[in-house]
């Protein structure tokens, strides 16, 4: 449970700062913002329009996703669109609100890539970026890429020391990705000191890795008191290794019933239900000490539009 008096989180840049804030709970929406149900290739027509929908009614942050293939087997293409590319179309379509990435797979691009798009996109929005990182669940990527799905956790940490050296003022980093010194540097810088990295889930590393070098966590839905006992653990491993309190999001598929009163039902990752029982969840993961909420709408059986007007009505006055 989270403490009365809740130490602010590092300040890093302007969608990191508005989206995550100690003891509070925002609310995003996942990309697409659409239903497509067990289809998994998403109509994507709309989503420019209901990015700015989600913008005019005051969500926090939107998040892309990084599927580089259409694996059969896993049911979910994502966006469709590379994330980086979307992201510069979205930093130059909107204003305000943070533009997340859940999560960029390390291990199966290069981290010279993901530094320079990376630090791009945080500039043309202003300092919106939020940058999820991840090593990877989609064994069927990596031999069209040719790479080793089973050396991946340590390919994941190499990329992120080379990120992290490409936003130095000056440049240097060795390791099995390549060598950087100076002159040779890479421009843009991000606009804040750094970019902002969630590590999502494991990513096949320790948890004090994860505290130590991530700027937070991404971490799944659980029943019951899990939740509870895994972020305990989680600002325990900070508090023991000297760090700063730092932000924990989690993702969830909602369903909006039109009933507000309907009882939760189990989804997949998620469930459905009315308007109360949702606050009255939302209120208690925000009282164990989750920051960020990113709903997904896939599987959800009421019109869209509807859906986000009644939860900005509802739901993000109570937390936002």
């Amino acid at each position: 449970m989270q403490d009365e008096i809740a130490p602010s989180f590092s300040q890093i840049n302007r969608g990191f700062d508005t989206t995550f804030q100690n003891g509070r709970l925002s609310v995003g929406l996942v990309v697409p913002i659409a239903q497509y149900g067990n289809n998994p290739v998403p109509e994507m027509s709309h989503d420019l329009y209901r990015v700015k929908q989600a913008e005019d009614l005051g969500f926090r942050a939107v998040w892309l996703r990084d599927v580089p293939f259409n694996v059969p087997s896993f049911g979910d293409a994502g966006q469709l669109f590379d994330p980086f590319t979307y992201l510069g179309f979205l930093a130059g379509q909107t204003l305000d609100i943070a533009l997340g990435v859940a999560s960029i797979v390390l291990p199966l691009r290069h981290p010279a890539h993901v530094a320079k798009s990376a630090a791009t996109a945080d500039v043309l929005s202003g300092g919106r970026l939020i940058l999820g990182v991840a090593s990877g669940d989609r064994p069927e990527e990596y031999p069209a890429m040719n790479a080793d799905f089973d050396t991946r956790g340590a390919a994941f940490r190499e990329s992120i020391e080379y990120i992290r050296a490409m936003g130095q003022t000056v440049a240097q980093v060795s390791n099995s990705f390549g060598s950087v010194n100076a002159p040779v540097d890479m421009l843009p810088k991000p606009v804040g000191a750094k970019l902002p990295l969630l590590i999502t889930g494991s990513s096949r590393q320790s948890p004090e890795w994860i505290a130590q070098n991530g700027d937070g966590w991404m971490t799944y839905p659980r029943p019951g008191i899990a939740q509870d006992c895994v972020l305990q653990d989680w600002r325990d491993t900070l508090a023991r290794l000297g760090q700063s309190p730092k932000p924990v999001l989690q993702p969830l598929y909602l369903d909006l019933a039109d009933d507000p009163d309907e009882t939760p039902s189990r989804i997949h990752l998620g469930f459905r239900s009315g308007l109360r029982p949702l606050a009255r969840y939302l209120q208690h993961l925000e009282h164990i000490g989750v920051n960020h909420i990113a709903l997904n709408l896939r599987f959800s059986t009421s019109p869209i539009d509807a859906t986000l007007d009644r939860l900005a009505e509802h739901v993000l006055p109570i937390f936002n």
